[in-house]
């Protein structure tokens, strides 16, 4: 159920609020919303600070990772006093300052599947900042099964790619048709490197599609998936069809 704008809201969101495809409706969606953020990391941090301060209405956060110093240089919600501390506890405090309205919830620990399948099912989108397959291979099969929007985003060196894998949609491809299992390479940062703002043009991109969904407006990156190469500062997409063959979706 949407809820009703007080005038806080109004005042808190009215720069949102002035956007003719969200206006007061549009920003009552957000606030009734939930989003399920995997992984407090590169994407993670930029992309819950816009989630929390565009009015999502509750966030569950899972990480069970510590703060380290090599995280500093692109995980922004963290500091130089907060290492040592799981990530998820500083995120929620973070946020918490950013926006009280927000309800965070946090998991420090990967939750198995029982607990995982009700996380997904309880969120309106899920958004993947892991930084492996095989996180990202359960997430995808988990999202599919519960028919739940997953945003799945990586970035590594100078080049990142987003795209929407919509559950929801019978024909949508999933992570498993753009990488078949068995077939992928594992990359991360800590042994390519990456460039911390990178990691952010990809989490703002992230939380942009986010809202956009939720609220229903605009073209979603749906069968699509963005490419940056920062380095050139190039942009393109390329087409994302469904693999009749694939192992995961073409069985469900």
């Amino acid at each position: 159920m949407n809820k009703d704008l007080s005038d806080e809201h109004l005042l808190q969101y009215s720069r949102q609020i002035m956007l003719p495809q969200i206006d007061v409706l549009g920003q009552q969606k957000l606030l009734s919303s939930h989003v399920l953020m995997l992984g407090v990391g590169g994407l993670g941090c930029p992309a819950l600070i816009y989630l929390a301060t565009s009015g999502i209405g509750k966030i569950t956060i899972v990480d069970p990772d510590i703060i380290e110093t090599s995280n500093l240089q692109r995980q922004v919600l963290f500091g130089v006093e907060d290492i040592g501390r799981y990530k998820v506890d500083v995120a929620r405090e973070r946020l918490e300052q950013l926006n009280t309205q927000t309800k965070i919830s946090t998991f420090t620990y990967i939750p198995k599947d029982g607990e995982l399948t009700c996380l997904i099912d309880a969120a309106d989108v899920v958004i993947d900042g892991t930084d492996n397959f095989e996180a990202r291979y359960r997430h995808d099969r988990f999202c599919l099964k519960s028919k739940t929007p997953l945003i799945s985003g990586a970035v590594i060196r100078f080049e990142g790619q987003v795209t929407i894998f919509d559950h929801r949609n019978e024909d949508s491809p999933c992570y498993h048709c753009l990488y078949p299992q068995g077939e992928d390479q594992e990359l991360n940062c800590s042994e390519n490197g990456v460039l911390g703002p990178v990691a952010g043009i990809i989490a703002t991109t992230m939380a942009t599609e986010a809202v956009k969904l939720i609220i229903n407006v605009g073209e979603l990156l749906s069968g699509r998936l963005l490419l940056i190469d920062a380095l050139h500062m190039e942009f393109r997409t390329v087409r994302l069809q469904r693999d009749p063959e694939c192992l995961v979706c073409a069985k469900s």
